[in-house]
């Protein structure tokens, strides 16, 4: 995939609720380590990026824009922040939250992203570092609670899905 090396800034196209709050979405990215053994012997990793201030861990999320779909959105903020390009999924939820740094509220949704490729070279490579971890590693270090409950309801979904998939794999042998 190529595309370009520039994050959008500013927030002429940005997106506001009813109640003048900023939309902002976001993605979990994952993949599966394979494991040597057969039937679904492969482990979750999640990808956290630093903030831009490198004070804390957390995945890519940003504002929704008036030019793009919700998971367009989420498939861009994967690309500026963390570099990588996937399949974006079923919306993990919803959450209203008050940002740290503005004092104001927000409304977040976050996607989970099954990377297909993760790129040598991205917009913001030079701001933050990317890190693959299990997804209990994440959720120690991911700095905002709505991120945490939506990485939750990911890893309970994969859990249920992989082991519908176990059942029908496993048979199979």
């Amino acid at each position: 995939m190529v595309g370009s090396l520039v994050s959008r800034t500013g927030r002429h196209l940005q997106r506001y609720n009813n109640r003048g709050r900023r939309l902002v979405v976001g993605c979990i990215p994952y993949r599966y380590k394979s494991g040597s053994k057969g039937c679904k012997d492969e482990e979750l990793e999640v990808l956290v990026i630093t903030s831009q201030k490198g004070q804390g861990m957390l995945f890519p999320k940003g504002g929704w824009e008036l030019d793009e779909s919700v998971e367009e959105a989420a498939s861009r903020e994967a690309l500026e922040e963390a570099g990588v390009v996937g399949n974006v999924e079923g919306e993990l939820g919803k959450w209203s939250f008050k940002s740290k740094s503005r004092g104001t509220f927000y409304e977040g949704r976050m996607f989970p992203l099954m990377i297909t490729e993760q790129l040598e070279l991205w917009p913001e490579m030079n701001f933050r570092q990317r890190i693959w971890m299990s997804a209990a590693e994440a959720r120690e270090v991911c700095q905002h609670w709505w991120m945490k409950e939506a990485l939750d309801i990911l890893v309970d979904r994969l859990k249920q899905s992989n082991t519908e998939q176990d059942v029908q794999l496993c048979s199979l042998d």
